[in-house]
This record gives structure tokens, C-alpha cells and sequence, in this order.
């Protein structure tokens, strides 16, 4: 595992904090534009209990799943902003030694503070690029990703894939979009750029998994349930 050699300590003085220090590059990484995912999972979960990144998901939590299924080929590293419930989630959420975690200390000020820590990290990285994805999403393909990727890859300010008229996860966002995220409002955070900047965004196609959130209980046993019971 190689690691990069620039503290996340050394980033803005909001960006959160890193356990340990440094942040692990991936070993898949091989792009051409330097993209990091972050994962966005520092919200409480009221609705369904408890924070959704400890939500159990095949063996393994939510958290773990969606930062593995983010780790591959094009993503340079992977950030996990965490929040409510970071004392448990740090250890027992299974998250990869790869995952850097960036505590958001506000996280009831909205998702926008999650997204600009994400931000922070990625910039003390040299990203070019973010992937942005809820963790409460976690049946995103692998093709999804992959299309954002290439997208990102081609020039694009903002992909977003979309299935059935409606968009999904991950959002890629190039640098170039990084200042309109900055000055969002954050009652809108991400949905302001979109709207304000409907030039900037090329959807990619998704699938189901892209725009299957996981918000309440019946969300949880309608897409889970039937994979605990096979």
C-alpha cells in the first residue's frame, strides 16, 4: 500500500481531522485525471434509527461497502466524512485501512459541510476531480462509476447519472466546479451548482442502483431484506 506523503494536517484548518495523520493512496489508481471519491456519512440516520454507515449490508456495513465499491481503476483514494456516531463507526464499521476518515464535528449543519470537507481533502491530495456519493446509496454499479469516470476523464465539469428520469450517485465534479460548491447555499448545497449551471453537466447512464436510497426502515427491509433471506 503506498501512501501519500502530505498530512491531511497540512490542509485548510476546517478540513476536518484525519485518524492517523496520512492519507493512503489506492493501488488501483492508473487515470489519467486524479479523482478521489468521497463518501458523505455524517448524517444521524433519525429516520431509520441510527447512522447509516453502520447499516448492516452483506456481512459487512454500509460504510465498508460503499468505500470498496468506490476503490477501483480511475479513483485515486477514497475519503469517508463521518459525523454522528464516529466513536462507533471508527471501530466498527470495518472501514479498509485505505479509507481515510475526515470528521465533521457540525454535521447537523447539512450535508454541504460534509461535501466542502470532502473538498478540502481532496485538494491536500492534487485532485482534479471528486466523486461525490451518499452512503445511503449503496447499490451502485460498477458501469455507473466507471461512466462517471470516463466522462470526468473527457472534460466534463459536473456528470451525473440518471435512470428513469431521475438523477443518481456519484455526482463527479471537477475542480472547475469546486468554487460554486464553495459559495452553495447550504439549504441547497450540490443542487444550487446544478441549477445554476445547467451548461457545466453531462449525464452519464446509471442503472436502479444509482437512485436507490436508503432512508427509512421499509426502504431498508424492500432492498435488503430479500438479500438476507436468500
Amino acid at each position: 500500500m503506498l501512501l501519500l506523503h502530505r498530512p491531511l494536517d497540512d490542509a485548510p484548518r476546517n478540513a476536518g481531522r484525519r485518524e492517523g495523520g496520512m492519507i493512503p493512496r489506492s493501488p488501483w489508481f492508473n487515470g489519467p485525471v486524479r479523482v478521489v471519491a468521497v463518501v458523505l456519512a455524517a448524517g444521524a440516520g433519525r429516520r431509520i434509527g441510527g447512522p447509516k454507515a453502520l447499516l448492516p449490508i452483506g456481512g459487512t456495513t454500509f460504510l465498508a461497502h460503499v468505500a470498496r465499491g468506490l476503490d477501483r481503476p480511475g479513483v485515486a483514494a477514497v475519503v469517508a466524512v463521518i459525523g454522528h456516531g464516529a466513536r462507533r463507526i471508527k471501530s466498527g464499521a470495518g472501514v479498509p485501512p485505505e479509507v481515510a476518515l475526515v470528521e465533521n464535528t457540525r454535521p447537523d449543519e447539512g450535508m454541504l459541510g460534509s461535501i466542502l470537507l470532502g473538498l478540502d481533502a481532496a485538494d491536500t491530495l492534487g485532485a482534479d476531480a471528486v466523486l461525490l456519493h451518499p452512503v445511503d446509496h449503496p447499490f451502485t454499479s460498477p458501469p455507473t462509476i466507471e461512466a462517471v469516470l470516463a466522462a470526468l476523464a473527457k472534460g466534463a465539469v459536473i456528470a451525473v447519472p440518471s435512470y428513469g428520469g431521475r438523477r443518481g450517485h456519484p455526482g463527479g465534479f471537477a475542480r472547475a466546479s469546486w468554487p460554486a460548491l464553495r459559495e452553495a447555499p447550504p439549504a441547497r448545497g450540490a443542487r444550487a451548482v446544478l441549477a445554476d449551471h445547467p451548461d457545466w453537466l453531462v449525464h452519464v447512464p446509471g442503472d436502479e442502483g444509482c437512485v436507490a436510497g436508503i432512508d427509512t426502515p421499509e426502504d431498508y427491509e424492500l432492498r435488503i431484506g430479500p438479500l438476507r433471506r436468500r
